[in-house]
């Protein structure tokens, strides 16, 4: 018998490669967000791939905040961050890192780097810096001040430390090569001067490492082997790798880009993701029309089924785009099997069983999930009055229509046969529908001897309760695309419909926030968080049931 064969992504065959070579005894990955907003679906991706790689080749695996840039961040989005990593079953057990907290490291490392000659204090302004800096097409030059000698520079530094200087008055520059052919390695600024306040460190410090300095400090410092990131920083891999030489770790770890992951006519910039919750059109980070971690969590998503779609995107060198409709695949493979079926009606009208005995009511035993038996059965109350969907009756059937409509007889789902005999409509419209029942055809696994073309569901009335029930399409106009030509967003204005007065069944009624359920024909759906209280459950709907999406061959 053939071993079978497992197909690697290019990073799994670096690492293997790395292994066999004796480059590193254990593998340790990262995931180092910026504090600066809510985790989105290609963050997912990150986590999954850091993670996942960590626990392949048993290593470790480390949560750390590139919180560097103390004038967007904020604690909330420290604590969103940590809750959505860990939701996704990335473990950094005991391993939480803020880049703050190597602060005094990196400005010795600045220091180490001054000394050698490597960096200097440049007084040139930002828009100055722009301008030496050259062109993909022509060098730059160097900076007036690029020759101070080492003793002047480690003064202005700390001087710069110290306080001495007004924001952007100074900075402090790797001194590298202004005519390299990488534009990243014309003497990139280091150290800028901000007289911010920092979430983590307070008013401790007035000048800040720039990210692309200290995010290999910290790898290094954290004993990270693979740095696995995206390619928008692969045209920086040659300072990580100048820095980590430059200051002489014996253990310097490599950067590896992957592509992102580009969902089709979806909003993930967090511009405007801050512009929507301003603005009101959403309710806030975590509204399930967005693709943050926050709101797909809160609309019903599994962290199973964002593992799928990441599975499914692959890990690559190419960019590529997945469609909406393969992350709502991933989540009805992992809900049909493992959730409750039940019935809800979203748009009720009432049906009253003429000849079924008033004041009765029996139960019917009900599988929870006809494809699960694991799941079990409930027991569903069953009386004179009823309610159903309001498209499941016509007072004048079109073509092919099986339904509910004046002499034909449909199936009660789980329930009995019953026939249609009239309906009235008071002055407001609302519709009553009449019918008669056949005793005969309970169903308890008897045989019964006709057939019926329609099957409706129906919820019993005396003990239905109402529920909002919210139900959500694409943020995006998808037919007009993402952006208008002034760059702002093609908004959807059905995005979100709200329905009052659904009926459930009453097993819904206690359902906790997170349970999701299949409401039979009408899609899968979650108790929201924010806007449930006990014993009303407010639901959102994860997805229809529905879909045009084919897995590939």
């Amino acid at each position: 018998m053939s071993e079978e064969v497992v197909s690697k992504n290019f990073i799994e065959m670096i690492i293997d490669e790395d292994l066999s070579e004796g480059k590193y005894e254990e593998i340790h990955t990262r995931f180092p967000p910026e504090p600066n907003g809510y985790l989105h679906i290609g963050h997912a991706k990150a986590i999954l791939v850091n993670y996942g790689l960590a626990k392949e080749y048993g290593g470790k695996f480390n949560l750390r905040f590139d919180d560097t840039n103390p004038t967007k961040e904020k604690s909330e989005f420290v604590e969103s961050i940590k809750e959505d990593v860990a939701w996704l079953g990335a473990d950094w057990e005991d391993r939480l890192f803020f880049a703050s907290s190597y602060f005094d490291q990196m400005y010795e490392a600045a220091v180490k780097l001054i000394k050698k000659g490597k960096a200097y204090v440049c007084d040139l302004t930002a828009d100055e810096i722009r301008e030496y800096r050259g062109t993909f097409d022509t060098p730059g030059k160097n900076s007036p001040y690029r020759d101070r000698s080492v003793e002047e520079n480690l003064e202005l530094f700390e001087n710069m430390k110290n306080g001495l200087y007004a924001d952007g008055e100074k900075v402090l520059r790797a001194k590298i090569d202004m005519a390299s052919p990488n534009i990243n390695m014309r003497d990139p600024v280091i150290y800028r001067v901000a007289h911010m306040t920092h979430h983590n460190t307070g008013d401790k410090w007035c000048i800040y490492p720039m990210y692309d300095f200290a995010h290999p400090i910290e790898d290094a410092i954290e004993n990270v082997t693979h740095s696995c990131c995206t390619l928008e920083f692969e045209d920086h891999r040659p300072l990580y790798d100048w820095v980590v030489k430059e200051l002489e770790y014996p253990h310097p770890p490599k950067q590896i880009e992957f592509a992102k992951m580009y969902l089709t006519n979806v909003v993930t910039g967090k511009r405007y993701i801050k512009k929507l919750v301003e603005d009101g059109t959403v309710d806030g980070w975590d509204d399930p029309r967005l693709v943050s971690i926050a709101a797909l969590r809160r609309r019903g998503f599994t962290p199973e089924s964002i593992k799928r779609f990441v599975d499914l995107c692959g890990v690559s060198k190419a960019q590529s785009s997945a469609d909406y409709a393969m992350l709502e695949y991933c989540i009805r493979e992992d809900l049909k099997l493992s959730r409750p079926r039940v019935m809800a009606i979203l748009d009720p009208i009432k049906l009253i069983i003429d000849n079924y005995p008033e004041g009765e009511t029996e139960y019917f035993d009900v599988p929870n999930n006809l494809e699960n038996e694991s799941l079990g059965s409930r027991k569903v109350p069953f009386s004179r009055e009823l309610y159903i969907e309001r498209d499941d009756f016509m007072a004048e059937p079109v073509k092919k229509y099986f339904r509910m409509f004046p002499g034909n007889e449909v199936r009660l789902m789980n329930a009995y046969f019953v026939t249609c005999t009239s309906y009235e409509t008071d002055g407001n419209g609302n519709v009553t529908v009449h019918a008669t029942y056949d005793p005969e055809t309970r169903q308890d696994g008897r045989e019964v001897d006709r057939k019926v073309k329609g099957t409706i569901h129906w919820v019993n009335a005396a003990t239905a309760f109402p529920a909002t029930v919210r139900l959500y399409e694409n943020l995006i106009d998808e037919e007009k695309g993402v952006y208008n030509e002034d760059g702002s967003l093609n908004l959807n204005p059905n995005s979100r419909t709200v329905l009052e007065n659904c009926m459930l069944e009453p097993s819904l009624k206690d359902a906790k926030a997170y349970e999701s359920f299949q409401f039979v024909r009408n899609g899968f759906f979650c108790v929201d968080y924010k806007d449930s209280q006990e014993g009303a459950p407010v639901f959102n709907r994860v997805v229809s049931l529905k879909s045009s999406f084919k897995l590939p061959n």
